[in-house]
């Protein structure tokens, strides 16, 4: 017998993106603004560390307008042919902007290298100045997305590429002090080059975490063990086997499992005790329950 039970139907239940699209919508204009004039900035002063800033916002820009269509894209409901929904579109999109952002860390630091060898003289207070309305508005925006980057995949992604955009407006910030006071114009690239490579662990894990949702693979906030162990203590319930739990999108898990419960068991009571105990003890919204009996056979695919 099978059964599945979920706090909220999937196609009802809101996402953590979800949750947070206006929020994102709103840095993205404010971030499209300071694109457009962080480009001209950056041009007239021929710097490099105000260009890579600039690549990253239109990066950023790029990135958020991704990571908005793909919530609401994961709003759409489930029918025939999607039955769980839209929700992966939100991992798609945090995988993308990923991506772009190792590919912009690369470009960085071979730019930088190209002026290591022959560094150009760089409008240093014009620099300062768009830097610092640069970091004022990438600041903004990372307390804006904070709290949800710790609830989605994909707002993770979108906070990712503000905080990268602050570390290169302070980058830029430091790198136009140096020059200014001293007049040593190699600060820019050098600065450029760190800041290609700060950007890279947090965009490599989150690169891997997306990865891990679309291979459906065990979410980090559920242990597979405990989850068994405490099933098993169930007064009935003989063992679990064949079990699985994977993520939706982030926030949303879903597990299967296979239920060997004693002759003559209440099955619609052990299945309201089953639910219960998943839901409550455990971050998983979508449970589906196959209830058998000892005589039962079924080739064992999974845990």
């Amino acid at each position: 017998m099978s059964n599945s039970a979920m706090s909220n139907l999937p196609q009802d239940q809101v996402s953590a993106g979800s949750r947070n699209k206006k929020k994102l919508l709103t840095v993205l204009i404010f971030s499209s603004i300071y694109m457009l004039a962080e480009v001209i900035g950056g041009l007239l002063t021929q710097s490099l560390a105000l260009l890579a800033d600039a690549a990253h916002m239109l990066t950023d820009v790029g990135g958020l307008a991704l990571a908005f269509i793909a919530i609401r894209l994961g709003e759409r409901k489930a029918n025939a042919r999607k039955t769980f929904g839209y929700y992966r579109a939100e991992i798609l999109a945090a995988i993308a902007n990923a991506l772009v952002l190792l590919g912009i860390s690369v470009y960085v630091l071979y730019e930088a290298y190209q002026r290591f060898k022959n560094p150009p003289q760089v409008q240093s207070q014009t620099m300062l100045v768009v830097a610092a309305i640069g970091l004022a508005v990438n600041l903004a925006g990372m307390l804006i997305l904070r709290k949800g980057s710790n609830q989605s995949l994909n707002m993770k992604g979108a906070y990712f590429e503000v905080l990268s955009d602050m570390l290169t407006s302070i980058g830029v910030m430091v790198a136009g002090v140096i020059m200014l006071t001293t007049g040593w114009y190699y600060a820019d690239p050098l600065i450029s080059a760190a800041i290609g490579l700060l950007i890279f662990p947090r965009t490599w894990q989150l690169l891997k975490d997306a990865t891990n949702v679309l291979l459906e693979g065990t979410p980090t906030d559920v242990n597979v063990a405990d989850l068994k162990k405490n099933l098993e203590e169930i007064p009935g319930v003989v063992m679990i086997h064949d079990l699985h739990v994977w993520s939706l999108t982030s926030g949303m898990n879903a597990m299967s499992v296979h239920v060997v419960v004693q002759s003559g068991t209440a099955y619609n009571q052990m299945l309201k005790v089953l639910a219960n105990r998943v839901v409550a003890n455990f971050n998983v919204s979508h449970t589906t329950f196959q209830l058998e009996e000892k005589d039962y056979q079924e080739n064992e695919t999974h845990l």
